[in-house]
């Protein structure tokens, strides 16, 4: 076991100082009684004592192996997480500030929020485990030097009976599965525990689920019923011929049955009698494309995901329209894994402010995807459009389309300042005013149309 090289106290001290640096921590002096568990939930704490969750450790192995042996359950997860993390991580932030923008941009670029790949092992990492535990890693100078991210399986909440954190110095444990014993400690700023579909979010020992974990007992049966599938196929499929060699002798029949036999497949289709008779053709099962069964199973399967059948390449009957709104759904449910991922990310560079002795409550900003939405560059366009004719701010668009006003307003003056013989000069021209116009109904599937004149 790895123990940490640097002292946790000095840091705990600061971060802990204000109850709303952690917004799981329990409060002190409040009204709140009674329990938030559910009764079946009662003596969770007793037996997480000694080990894991089986339950969450055996629904996340099932998964795992589902994506391994299913390519279609490897391809859900895979574009899950690629529609996700498109984009990439922003900071958008109400006004201009020069400290928390510098920050950010050294706390992305330490912690490699600037790699597609570990974003997107993130966001697979929730998809399949329903959790993402991100160990704060901070070195000797204050710098939140990395998020790893932990295996879920391991890690077991140190929750009291009424579901809060018996004590934030301890918060999460981690086992070591080998030996069944403590492997490690966090505190509650050590690791964010980022969790997706708890039973019940105030329930701090309630674990997220995996998106497909409900999918496990369908899966089973659609993939028994396809090797059922191909086994009834080769056994079925095949011509059978009755090879009726009249008054043969034994060695004749034998000698005759296996030169025949070295010229077949593996499957028997040939049968020899020394009887009365004729070589009679045996039809093959002539009822090998009914395939209602796995179709139904498909079916299930696909409903119980996030994304529709249709994007899976199961087209068959699918009308363009009803795909259409099975995407907006789909999208739906992208835009709130975005948003659960995002702040694990913000809370994360929380902590790195507060370090620093930067207060991140007064700094007004939030850290998002860059896309909200899979949207063309078009639509991104024609939604900006509108925005702006309807009179919205520019730097309320531009985070809306995902970009940071500030970083924007500077690159508009150093593109000015450059095309400008006189750089110094406080005039200015203006600049030319587009007219929008917005005409309601006039575009596809009755949506309203957008014109641009430019004189």
């Amino acid at each position: 076991m790895r123990k940490p090289s640097i002292a946790t106290a000095p840091i705990a001290q600061k971060i802990e100082a204000d109850p709303l640096n952690l917004p799981n921590a329990p409060a002190p002096n409040t009204t709140e009684t009674g329990t938030r568990l559910g009764p079946e939930n009662r003596y969770r704490s007793l037996y997480r004592q000694f080990y894991v969750d089986p339950d969450v450790r055996n629904a996340i192995l099932g998964i795992r192996e589902m994506d391994k042996l299913d390519g279609r359950v490897k391809m859900i997860h895979s574009r899950v997480a690629r529609d996700v993390i498109k984009g990439g991580l922003v900071m958008q932030l109400a006004k201009p500030n020069a400290a928390v923008s510098a920050a950010w941009e050294r706390f992305r670029k330490r912690c490699q929020l600037d790699r597609p790949e570990k974003l997107k092992s993130h966001a697979r990492g929730l998809v399949m485990e329903g959790n993402l535990p991100l160990q704060i890693v901070v070195d000797d100078r204050n710098n939140v030097r990395n998020l790893v991210r932990m295996p879920t399986e391991t890690i077991v909440p140190n929750v009291d009976d009424s579901g809060q954190f018996s004590d934030v110095s301890n918060a999460y444990t981690q086992f070591d599965l080998v030996t069944g014993e403590p492997a490690s400690c966090f505190a509650l700023w050590q690791l964010h525990m980022v969790r997706f579909d708890a039973d019940n979010f105030d329930d701090m020992g309630a674990l997220g689920r995996p998106f497909l974990d409900a999918n496990r007992t369908t899966w089973q049966k659609l993939r028994m019923t396809e090797e059922d599938l191909v086994i009834r196929r080769r056994v079925r499929a095949p011509l059978r011929l009755a090879h009726v060699l009249e008054g043969a002798s034994a060695p004749e029949l034998e000698t005759y049955e296996a030169k025949v036999i070295n010229k077949q497949s593996e499957i028997t289709t040939d049968y020899f009698l020394n009887k009365k008779g004729s070589v009679n053709p045996i039809q093959g099962d002539s009822n090998l494309d009914q395939v209602a069964d796995i179709a139904l199973l498909l079916d299930c399967f696909f409903s119980g995901s996030p994304m529709p059948k249709g994007l899976a390449g199961y087209t068959d009957g699918l009308n363009r329209d009803i795909l259409e709104d099975l995407k907006r759904d789909y999208f739906d449910e992208i835009d709130v894994l975005q948003d659960t991922l995002a702040f694990g990310y913000q809370q994360a560079f929380h902590i790195d402010l507060l370090l620093k002795g930067i207060n991140p409550l007064d700094a007004d900003f939030s850290i998002c995807y860059a896309e909200r939405r899979t949207e063309t560059p078009n639509q991104a366009a024609d939604r900006a459009l509108k925005l702006q004719a309807l009179g919205l701010p520019p730097d309320l668009i531009w985070q809306e389309l995902g970009y940071d006003p500030a970083y924007i307003n500077e690159m508009q003056e150093h593109q000015a300042n450059k095309s400008n013989p006189y750089p110094d000069d406080d005039v200015a021209p203006d600049p030319k005013v587009s007219q929008i116009k917005i005409t309601p109904g006039n575009g596809r599937k009755g949506e309203s149309g957008t014109s641009i004149r430019n004189r």
